[in-house]
This record gives structure tokens, sequence and C-alpha cells, in this order.
């Protein structure tokens, strides 16, 4: 099957999903955001609630590192397979409610660890379950909402949810809770909501009507078709760039703000803090606004908005609250996440492939932006010191923004679509 034929049948991803009205469109996005957000919740309960497990499990700096490591490589990993498994049984729903489960029990499990080879078997396990909600999630949203509010619902299904309870809600109501009642309780209450999601999602949400198209086992998405196609290319290398950049800038930041440029821990606390409601802000209106003016000019303009966060950091020698402005500027960058992972490559595959190509583009930005990224950031700041890995920042969003004026535009306002389903940009 050729590139061109992995996109030819069955419904073109750009026309009107059949049988989703706005009311349940609206539902299953917000639904599908409860639960992500709920995801992250779990995910970054351990970095938040670490000053206390760390004594008690006497863990060293290195061990710290592998268990984030851990993670970041197993969710890479299930982003990829899982996505391919739900694509070749045609079914989304149960995957989703099955991998809910299993992350918010992995979250109970990381409560009676007594050991760090415990924790990090939890975490690597935790990883897998994870790792397929994305895809999953984000092949649920294109089914069944229109392409008019495509890049709006993706954005906010990805963005919004994870930022508010992944970012600031754990981090507010998990370490007070730590602090009166234990990190191992705290983990036992982070589960409950993955449960009560999992439940949600069983009852409200429903299973997107499989292709009538019959099907062989050579009609699949394989890496040679997706990677012959320019977007599916474009987007895995600007997912390597823009999570490295993601993951360097939470893991290094804090330590520059104090150790170099001398902030109290509380002013960089409010500064980290920015990051998240920017997220949140970004992650849906810049795809919200992609729909009108085009993915590709959205691309390259919020890419390169990430390269005035570190220089604000390195250079800006104001009041911490215009600072605080110009984090909330940079970090706008993260508003591009659902339209590389998600929205664009949804448009240039066919829809029964989609959690496939999702799952790789997720998967290996996080493979080397997760596991990688932070390795090389930390040697060079070794080397070089904390200055080094801002300087990486710099350049990682300058590299995307330019990898991004190769993308071919997707937007249904902006792009035609011939007999075969394959965009052609309206010139």
């Amino acid at each position: 099957m050729s590139a061109e034929q992995s996109q030819s049948g069955g419904t073109s991803p750009h026309q009107k999903p059949a049988g989703a009205g706005r009311r349940y469109q609206s539902l299953l996005v917000g639904l599908l955001c409860l639960n992500f957000g709920i995801l992250f919740f779990d995910r970054n309960a351990l970095n938040f609630l670490m000053p206390f497990v760390q004594p008690e499990l006497a863990l060293s700096n290195t061990q710290v590192g592998l268990l984030a490591s851990a993670f970041s490589l197993t969710w890479a990993i299930a982003g990829i397979l899982v996505g391919g498994i739900s694509d070749r049984l045609g079914v989304r729903k149960p995957i989703l409610i099955f991998v809910t489960v299993l992350f918010a029990a992995c979250s109970a499990l990381s409560g009676i660890a007594a050991s760090f080879v415990m924790l990090f078997l939890v975490r690597l396990l935790m990883g897998v379950a994870e790792g397929g909600v994305l895809p999953i999630s984000q092949s649920l949203t294109v089914a069944e909402v229109t392409p008019e509010r495509r890049g709006f619902a993706m954005g906010f299904m990805q963005n919004f949810g994870s930022n508010l309870l992944g970012s600031t809600a754990a981090s507010l109501l998990l370490v007070p809770f730590a602090g009166a009642f234990g990190w191992r309780n705290a983990f036992y209450l982070a589960a409950i909501p993955g449960l009560i999601s999992a439940a949600l999602i069983a009852w409200l949400v429903r299973e997107p009507a499989r292709s009538t198209e019959k099907r062989d086992a050579s009609d699949r998405l394989t890496l040679r078709h997706a990677f012959a196609q320019r977007n599916i290319m474009l987007c895995v290398l600007i997912s390597v760039l823009l999570v490295s950049h993601l993951v360097i800038g939470f893991t290094f930041l804090p330590l520059f703000l104090i150790q170099v440029r001398g902030f109290s821990a509380e002013t960089m606390s409010g500064l980290i803090g920015i990051l998240g409601v920017s997220a949140a802000i970004a992650g849906f209106v810049v795809p919200g606004i992609s729909d009108r003016v085009g993915r590709k000019p959205m691309m390259i303009l919020a890419s390169i908005a990430g390269v005035i966060l570190p220089l604000g950091a390195l250079f800006f020698d104001g009041s911490a609250w215009t600072l605080a402005v110009i984090f909330f500027l940079g970090w706008i960058v993260v508003g591009t996440f659902p339209l590389f992972m998600a929205t664009i490559p949804s448009e240039a595959v066919d829809p029964r492939y989609t959690a496939t190509a999702l799952g790789l583009i997720m998967g290996v930005g996080e493979g080397v932006g997760g596991v990688l990224s932070p390795t090389i950031a930390g040697a060079a700041a070794d080397q070089f010191g904390l200055q080094a890995p801002l300087w990486i920042m710099f350049g990682l969003p300058l590299l995307a923004g330019l990898l991004s004026f190769g993308l071919r535009e997707t937007a249904p306002a902006l792009a035609r679509f011939g007999a075969t389903g394959s965009a052609t940009t309206v010139r």
C-alpha cells in the first residue's frame, strides 16, 4: 500500500463526523480534557512529593533522575504501540477505560513502594498505562468533532486540563496533604480521580462507528508510509525539539532562577507557576486561531516565540513581575503541542490510522525529549554552568519554527481536498 493509498479509503479526515451533535462534541472534549488532566495529576505527583519520598527511601539524585527517565521511556513506547493496536482493532473506548484504570492503580501502588526498585517498576508500568491515553483521546476527538472546531477542541483537550490539574492543582493539593497525612496517603488520594474518570467515560462516551470497508493485514500505516509524508516527518522532528524544550525548562529553570539569578524559592515558584497558566491558555487559543488563519503560520509564530523565555531569564534584570510577563509570553510555544502532536497529523492521514500517527509523533518526541534531553542538558550545565540549558532552550524552538516553514497547510478553511483525501494548499 502506498502512502497515497493509505489516505484514500474511508472518510476524509476533513469531512464532518457523522452523528456528532455540538452538545456531545462538547461533552466528549470536556471528559477527555478532564481525563488527561487527571493523568498529568498522577504523572506529576511523584515530582511534587519527592521531597517526602527521597529521604524515606534513601534515594540518590541519580535514582530520582532514573525514575523520571523510566516513566518517559515506557510512555514513549506505549504511545506508539497502543495507538497502533487501537487502529488495528478499530476500538477506542474500551482501551481508554482500561489504561485509565491501570494508571490510577499505579498511583496507588506508588504509595506502597518500599524501595527504589519497586518504585522504578511501578513508574515503568505507569508509563505503559499513560502513554496510550493521548493518541486514543485525540483520535476520538478527530472522529467526533467537526473540522471547523478541530484545532480548538484538540488543543483544549490536550493542554487545558493537563496544565491546570497536573501543573497547578497537583502541587497545591498533594504537598500540603502529604505534610499532614503522609506521602503514601497522598498517592492513594491521587488514584481516586482516575477511577471516577474511567467510570464517567464508560457511562457517557460512545465508541465511534467503525469503517465498513474491508481491511486486510497489509491495510495499515507503516513507518515507511508515515515518514514518506512530509507533515508526519516534520511533526516528528518538531516533537523531538519542543518536548526537549519543555522538559529542559521544567528541569533546569528552577535551579537557574535560584542559583544563578538569586531569586527566593517563593519567587521562583511563582515564576514557574506562570508557565502552567500560560500553557493552559495557549493550549487552546493557538490551535483555535489556527482554525481560521492556518496551522502553518501559527506553528511558525508560536514556536519562535519560545526564544523569549530563555532570553528573558538570561538577560532581563527588571522586576520579577515583568519577568513573569516575559515567562508567560515565552511559554505560549506550548500551544503548538496539540497542533504538531495531534491536529496536523490527524489531517494528514486516513482516520483509520489516526491513533498510529499520533502515537508515533508523541512516542518519538517523548522518547528523545523526555529521556535524553535532560541528561544532555545536565552534562552541559556541569561543563559550562546552568546558563547552558537556557541556551539549548533558545535554539530548540528556533529550529522548530524553521522546520514549520516546510509544513503543508491542512486547516480545512485554507486547504481543498481531492478525491484521494490528500491536502492541496489553496494559493
